[in-house]
């Protein structure tokens, strides 16, 4: 598949979303449709599909016991092993468990390789792509922290805390948060990596780039929603806390601009439990992470064995002892 197709294709799709929700608000008037009867259906679809990915990778047998190690296990007494990157205690898994997850650690250790002339092979950091994967991941977290407001009646101090951290520089009126800032220049380094990069524009498909759209759209629109058309947060807050409650109530006065925003985060909801995002919760219950390394130590029954009638050398020999003497092969008994 062409690879600019494939940004293309992508890109019509969230346009369309776009195109639709508008289509949807301002000619047809459905906003009770794309208020309160998708996002409710967005919910129950991510909620039913991430349980049915979890607890369908959780039923499956691991057959061998396959960590990926990046340090020196455990063996003999004299030589320095290590805990985190080749753990042999369930305390050691939840420390590598904790960097990987929280600090992205295999990824912050990754490196590029480029053939130069010569030919010869090189091998260069590749911390810029950890770099963005952590101002993406972390201001998205914050950015969803900071929307517990409309949730509560009472606004928590912590998500009151954190929005002042967020927006301490004060920029522009409403304020700015920095990690709106940081999301879209994460989304954009992400996408411009997959098209800029002939190896990576090369294995990309539409659904690499159909979630880096859809995200970045999701982010754009609320920054047009909070500084250019503006909206109501108190009507904002009624429906949503009608959605907590099962009376929700579409106000009026929300902007076509806000139903986008809702829609476009329903679909990226409904679209997690197909994608590759499911990773993550799929990291959790990954063998090469969750496993400890004591392969040296330990017998790993593999849980698929199932009893096996067996035809040992000795049973062999038995039965074929002279055929095997006439045939002058060596015999372990006479």
């Amino acid at each position: 598949m062409n690879a600019w197709f494939s940004v293309f294709t992508a890109l019509v799709a969230v346009i369309a979303l776009v195109l639709l929700a508008m289509l949807g608000v301002e000619t047809i008037g459905l906003k009770s449709i794309f208020g309160v009867i998708i996002p409710y259906v967005a919910f129950v679809i991510f909620f039913v599909g991430v349980a049915y990915r979890i607890i369908g990778w959780a039923k499956v047998p691991v057959p061998f016991r396959i960590p990926t190690t990046g340090g020196q296990g455990k063996s003999l007494p004299w030589i320095k092993a290590s805990y985190t990157d080749a753990p042999w205690t369930t305390l050691g898994v939840i420390l590598r468990m904790a960097l990987e997850v929280l600090l992205f650690r295999s990824l912050f250790r990754n490196t590029k390789a480029e053939v130069r002339e010569g030919p010869r092979i090189t091998y260069a950091s590749a911390q810029w792509l950890w770099l963005a994967g952590i101002l993406f991941h972390y201001s998205f977290l914050t950015i969803i922290l900071r929307h517990a407001r409309f949730f509560f009646e009472n606004v928590p101090s912590f998500v009151e805390m954190l929005s002042s951290v967020d927006g301490f520089f004060q920029i522009l009126v409403p304020t700015l948060f920095l990690s709106d800032l940081a999301f879209l220049a994460a989304v954009t380094y992400l996408f411009l990596r997959r098209v800029v990069l002939p190896q990576m524009r090369y294995i990309s498909l539409p659904a690499d780039y159909f979630p880096l759209f859809l995200i970045g759209g999701i982010g754009i629109s609320g920054v047009l929603m909070r500084q250019v058309w503006k909206v109501d947060l108190l009507k904002v807050k009624e429906l949503t806390m009608g959605w907590f409650t099962f009376h929700p109530v579409v106000p009026e006065g929300l902007g076509t601009i806000f139903y986008v925003h809702v829609f476009l985060v329903s679909c990226l909801l409904a679209y997690i439990p197909f994608s590759k995002i499911m990773h993550m919760g799929g990291v959790f219950l990954s063998p090469t992470r969750n496993l400890a390394n004591v392969n040296r130590s330990e017998r790993y029954v593999n849980p698929w064995n199932y009893p096996v009638k067996v035809h040992t050398y000795d049973e062999y020999e038995d039965e074929f002892r002279e055929k095997m003497k006439e045939a002058g092969i060596p015999v372990d008994k006479e």
